[in-house]
């Protein structure tokens, strides 16, 4: 097994990595990281949905389970499976290129997972994200927000992993022609509702644009 740690920055992991050596193959192991999204990866709208479908296809086949969390720029991911499975997989996330500053926040054996679903859940952890009717039960992540997980020690990461297994609904919204892109629902949220009054604010400077060339022309 030590030959899956070599090639680990472990500047970049918890301590209970070295104690995985006397964990079996096939023991259960849940592994906790966090990274940051490069810009390149923030102008790609097809990013989530990306990750999403190449996750499914690869957790049922390794019987990987977990949830992936994102916001304020930065990813948090919960991964559970075996021994072998999980530290594979964990190489494998931290040479994408997609993000950057990973961190290992929680590297160990557990009894039973915390997510049963193979599909890896997305959780996004921006208010403007949230559809009214998951509101409600995101409001519980307030002293988590805003969304800064690269300083969180075990204890804090245990109780958001905790917290985040007992949503019913991840509370998102799934918006036609826009996806989760950080820039275009941004831009989707602070437009949709003031359609009127931006194209009225539009007309108006085109007009007065007309009228500063008409003055000095």
């Amino acid at each position: 097994m030590s030959s899956h740690l070599e090639h680990i920055d472990t500047t970049k992991n918890i301590d209970t990595i070295k104690n995985l050596d006397e964990v079996s193959e096939s023991a259960l192991i849940q592994l906790v990281y966090v990274s940051s999204i490069t810009m390149t990866t923030r102008l790609n709208t097809s990013i989530f949905d990306d990750i999403e479908a190449q996750a499914r296809r690869f957790n049922q086949y390794n019987n990987i389970t977990g949830i992936l969390c994102y916001g304020n720029g930065h990813f948090l991911q919960c991964i559970e499976g075996e021994k072998a499975q999980v530290l594979a997989l964990q190489q494998r996330i931290f040479s994408d290129k997609r993000h950057k500053n990973t961190k290992t926040l929680l590297l160990q054996a557990v009894e039973q997972r915390n997510f049963s679903d193979w599909r890896m859940r997305l959780l996004f952890l921006e208010r403007w994200l949230w559809s009214p009717a998951t509101k409600q039960q995101a409001t519980k992540l307030t002293p988590f927000l805003p969304f800064a997980p690269h300083g969180w020690n075990p204890k804090r990461t245990e109780q958001f992993v905790a917290l985040i297994k007992t949503f019913e609904t991840p509370p998102h919204i799934r918006a036609a022609g826009i996806t989760y892109n950080a820039l275009g629902n941004m831009f989707r949220h602070i437009a949709a509702p003031h359609q009127a009054f931006l194209i009225v604010q539009g007309v108006l400077i085109v007009l007065i644009i007309t009228a500063l060339i008409l003055l000095y022309v």
